[in-house]
């Protein structure tokens, strides 16, 4: 099996989704605690900005591998399927028919 299937691609993405998800709450709670005084809340929110800047950057970067890899995956059964045609077409017809095996089957 590929390093670069269709499970380990979505996995990765939805990885990325749900990061994307807790930095924005993260955000929105930094904002909402914005009017709170204290000491250990201003530290608090200081080393919270400071790990979710770091978060961000990292995402960015999980976000562009994700990308770089999907590519890659693409360019290379784009290679498969100009070298095997053939092979590619039958490859096709044969997933098209487990899937109406399966829906038919409902």
């Amino acid at each position: 099996m590929s390093e670069y299937s269709e499970v380990g691609c979505c996995s990765k993405q939805k990885l990325v989704d749900d990061l994307k998800n807790v930095v924005a709450d993260a955000e929105e709670i930094l904002r909402a605690t914005a009017g709170v005084a204290g000491e250990k809340m201003v530290e608090l929110r200081e080393r919270v900005g400071e790990r979710l800047a770091d978060a961000k950057i990292r995402l960015a970067d999980a976000e562009a591998l994700v990308v770089d890899k999907t590519r890659a995956a693409a360019r290379a059964t784009d290679e498969y399927v100009k070298e095997n045609p053939w092979q590619a077409v039958g490859v096709a017809a044969g997933i098209g028919f487990l899937i109406g095996v399966i829906v038919s089957r409902r």
